[in-house]
């Protein structure tokens, strides 16, 4: 018996029935990972999308993971935060950025005014990597469903895009942070400002006084927004 065939037998999959069977067997979809990637996610309310983000295993961090990570904030938020994917902080306790990056981040809104029960939350990753390494193309892929959902749900009037991995999930392209902040972007008609990841910025404390300067391009999108939004109330 050949390694894939022993393999196979494990997972309940042989005999093959005449199929071809590649050199590295891999199982078949499960009903979360059919889920995830189809056209059911965009019917979900809150409530069905955190279920299925809890429970996905559409990729192989499902077997790494504590737990997943939905999100958190204000489900009627007008900012969005979109991070990278949670660190060993959130997957223990099931909320992103909740360590070091966590705390900076809560200041750094905090400094333009936005307290982050007002903002909602999320990351492009609802699992942890090992180690931290950087998303799998084939993961960020398996998750993008997640978070269009969450956006779609949400309807931000801003979003804020930290560090080079949110940034391409959102705008695509290859381009850097350093590339990136400073212009003008959207997303499907929001206004998108990219800005360096909070634990960037814990290491390389020199490019603080940059992500000020997003933060001011974030706050003056807000400001400009909740004076359109009074505007169309009085009108």
């Amino acid at each position: 018996m050949n390694r894939d065939e022993a393999r196979l037998r494990e997972l309940g999959l042989w005999p093959a029935h005449g199929l071809l069977v590649s050199r590295t067997a891999v199982p078949a979809p499960s009903p979360e990972a059919k889920l995830a990637t189809g056209p059911g996610v965009g019917a979900y309310d809150w409530p069905a999308l955190d279920a299925a983000i809890r429970s996905c295993t559409a990729c192989g961090l499902c077997r790494t993971r504590i737990q997943a990570v939905p999100g958190a904030g204000s489900r009627q938020a007008r900012l969005l935060v979109v991070g990278e994917a949670p660190g060993a902080d959130e997957d223990q306790r099931g909320e992103p950025f909740v360590g070091r990056a966590g705390q900076l981040l809560e200041q750094m809104l905090l400094a333009i005014g936005v307290r982050r029960e007002q903002a909602f939350i999320a990351n492009v990753l609802k699992c942890r990597p090992p180690e931290n390494r950087d998303p799998a193309p084939d993961e960020m892929a398996a998750c993008r469903p997640f978070l269009d959902r969450q956006i779609a749900l949400l309807q931000p009037r801003v979003i804020l895009a930290l560090g080079s991995c949110a940034a391409k999930a959102l705008l695509g392209g290859e381009g850097r942070v350093g590339s990136l902040r400073g212009q003008e972007h959207e997303h499907a008609g929001t206004p998108v400002v990219v800005s360096y990841h909070p634990a960037y910025l814990l290491r390389n404390t020199a490019d603080k006084s940059k992500a000020w300067e997003d933060l001011c391009r974030l706050r003056a999108l807000l400001t400009q927004d909740a004076k359109s939004a009074d505007a169309g109330s009085t009108g």
